[in-house]
């Protein structure tokens, strides 16, 4: 019986905690830049939702991406980890610094699609401090 309950219970949290999780980046509108310390800059603004329906981005892993070893994993997902949970301070075996990884991800994607911001300023304004 007890066996039954804990089975029920975990099916019934996991996808709880994906929905909010979600729901959580839905709603998002700023990179959280928290794990940082002490930024040098303010948070850059990120509409997850607007910018995914403007950018035409259906699918989750084209930004939650997983990698094994050095090879990206074209049918795997992040969504349900933050940037920081793979990406720490410094750059760690083949995982780049998250910073780092934000700018080669976000900044890379829109130099190379030749649309949206690229300059420091154009992502980490002013008026978005905490």
């Amino acid at each position: 019986m007890k066996k039954q309950s804990l089975y029920l219970l975990v099916s019934v949290l996991v996808p709880l905690c994906i929905l909010v999780v979600a729901g959580a980046q839905e709603n998002m509108t700023a990179v959280d830049n928290s794990v940082f310390g002490k930024p040098e800059r303010t948070r850059a603004v990120f509409r997850h939702e607007s910018h995914n329906e403007k950018a035409k981005i259906d699918d989750c892993n084209e930004c939650h991406h997983v990698y094994k070893g050095r090879k990206k994993l074209e049918d795997a997902s992040s969504e349900d980890k933050r940037c920081s949970d793979c990406h720490g301070p410094t750059n760690s075996g083949g995982a780049p610094s998250l910073r780092k990884a934000f700018h080669l991800n976000c900044r890379g994607c829109h130099e190379k699609s030749g649309k949206g911001p690229v300059m420091c300023g154009e992502c980490h304004l002013k008026e978005n401090r905490r």
